[in-house]
Order: C-alpha cells, then structure tokens, then sequence
C-alpha cells in the first residue's frame, strides 16, 4: 500500500504555490529552494508572533518513536512552543 501512494500518477512531484484570489487561484510550479525559504519564512513569522499561540505540531502513532521525539523537539526548541499533541495515547 505505501508504495502504491509513493508511484501514484497524481502524486505530487514538485512543490507548488497558489498565485491569484486566496482559495480560488492557480497553483504555479516554483523550485525547491522557493518552497524551502518560504516554510521557513512562515515558521520564522510563527515565532515573531509569539509561538506559544501562532505554533502546534500534532504528530502520529503510526510514526516511529524517533520522529515523535524530533517533532517534540523541533516545536520545544526551535519553535519556542509547548503547543504539540499526537494521538498516541488512542
């Protein structure tokens, strides 16, 4: 099943941006090294506006422990927030 998701024909393949009327535009394709600036420009603004309450992370039990773990602490110590939640307590 994981490798029917990862070789789906409509599986994206390239990071793409919304241009036009926020909700209703066009997606354009844009390189690798847009989308990496503006993820981190967006985690950047998320801690300007104090990530306690612009920043949570809800990870997943499916997940092994060690991307639990680096998803705890990328949002402790690079986001500077408590805010992350995962359902493996269900």
């Amino acid at each position: 099943r994981y490798l029917e998701r990862v070789y789906h024909a409509d599986r994206l393949q390239f990071p793409q941006r919304r241009v036009g009327p926020k909700g209703a535009g066009e997606f354009q394709r844009i390189s690798w090294d847009e989308a990496l600036d503006r993820a981190a420009a967006g985690f950047a603004a998320a801690r300007e506006r104090d990530a306690t309450k612009s920043f949570g992370m809800f990870s997943c039990s499916k997940a092994t422990n060690e991307m639990n773990y680096m998803a705890q602490k990328f949002t402790r110590a690079v986001m500077g927030s408590n805010n992350i939640d995962s359902c493996n307590r269900t």
